[in-house]
């Protein structure tokens, strides 16, 4: 089997491609300019992950919401949960920048984190 990703480590976007047995294993990875190009494939294949960037509601701040982010990647196959729980939540004015809004999203070992204050 073959799979085609777009590497986006970098700017270049090296498009690489990368072949795997029957069995799902990786054989051989091509196409990669660097060796952060191949890492990428192999965590993209075996266990994607992703950032998330969003917003919490603020109950009694100057805002409705404040901008947050995950502190790191998630299971790309969590994000819709994370999400749901995110939308879910409500935290109290005020909000500091680098505040941890929720520990632990979805049980993943990730926080959500305030990228902003709001008083």
């Amino acid at each position: 089997m073959t799979k085609n990703i777009t590497c986006v480590t970098c700017p270049m976007g090296c498009s690489i491609t990368v072949e795997l047995n029957d069995g799902g294993e990786i054989t051989s990875i091509t196409g990669n300019t660097c060796k952060r190009g191949e890492a990428y494939a192999k965590n993209e294949i075996t266990h994607p992950q992703r950032s998330l960037a969003t917003t919490v509601r603020v109950e009694g701040g100057e805002h409705a919401v404040v901008p947050c982010k995950s502190s790191s990647p998630l299971p790309k196959e969590k994000i819709f949960d994370c999400m749901k729980e995110i939308n879910a939540a409500r935290v109290n004015a005020p909000v500091e920048l680098g505040d941890v809004l929720i520990k632990n999203v979805c049980e993943t070992g990730v926080d959500i984190v305030a990228t902003n204050h709001c008083y």
